[in-house]
Formats: structure tokens, sequence, C-alpha cells
């Protein structure tokens, strides 16, 4: 499965154990982020992993001090579907109710632990479709 990654100075230590939890999963992954705590924009490493995303048809795991911020350019990019997740049955929903494709971590609001049980959510939950289909065909604007 391709999983693009990335992450602003807040979600460093985050993004370096998810990098390594998801290779050790045999996971293939692009990094977008940063590998330091040298303030960075946001926008600038979600813009290429939102469009990355797009383009491939992939999965994408976002991360910055709020997931706010990441969230909302990341949603500018036709075809993806951002969700915010701080608990895995909110990972849990966005993939079954809201086929979201971007998955965003709040790095100065959880807890690593947690952070890795809302990737494993995310990554192992289908989009459940009928009802919600309809649903999400509306979210985009034209």
């Amino acid at each position: 499965m391709r999983i693009h990654l990335a992450n602003d100075h807040a979600g460093g230590d985050l993004r370096t154990t998810l990098l390594h939890w998801l290779e050790d999963r045999g996971m293939d992954i692009t990094d977008h982020g940063t590998p330091d705590g040298n303030s960075v924009d946001y926008p600038d490493h979600a813009h290429p992993l939102a469009q990355a995303v797009s383009e491939e048809n992939a999965l994408g795991i976002l991360i910055c001090g709020s997931a706010n911020g990441v969230a909302m350019t990341a949603n500018k990019h036709a075809g993806i579907r951002a969700a915010i997740a701080w608990r895995p049955d909110i990972a849990v929903l966005a993939r079954q109710h809201n086929n979201a494709n971007v998955l965003c971590l709040p790095a100065r609001f959880i807890a690593i632990p947690d952070a890795l049980d809302c990737v494993k959510a995310f990554l192992d939950t289908p989009f459940e479709g009928g009802r919600h289909e309809r649903r999400v065909t509306k979210i985009a604007c034209s």
C-alpha cells in the first residue's frame, strides 16, 4: 500500500516513529516531511502530499501541532478528504463514513501510542459505501 507522510516542525518526533512503524509493516512510503524541529511552513509539506495522494489515489498522513493547518491545506485539493483524528474511533468513522484519504494527527495533543492506534485504524478500515457514498459525492465543489 502506498502511503504519503508529511509533517511540520511540531510533528518531527511523531513522524519518525510513524515512518519506522509503517516501514516495519512493509508499507511503500513517500516522505514529504521535515526530519528536524526547525520551523517550517506546514503548507510547504501538506500541498505536495495532497497532490500526490490525489494523483496516485493513495493514502496520506499529515502531522502538525493541532492538525488544523495541514487539514485545511490538504482539503483545498480536489479529491482530498482530510480528517483530523485523535482517537481510533474517529479515524475509523473518517474512513467508513467519509472515505477520508488523508489522516491528520495533532502532534501536540496526542500521545504516540494513541497516534499509532489512529493510523492502524485508518489503514485497516475500508469505506462502507452505501448511503455514505451519496453524501461523500456531495462534498466536492464544482
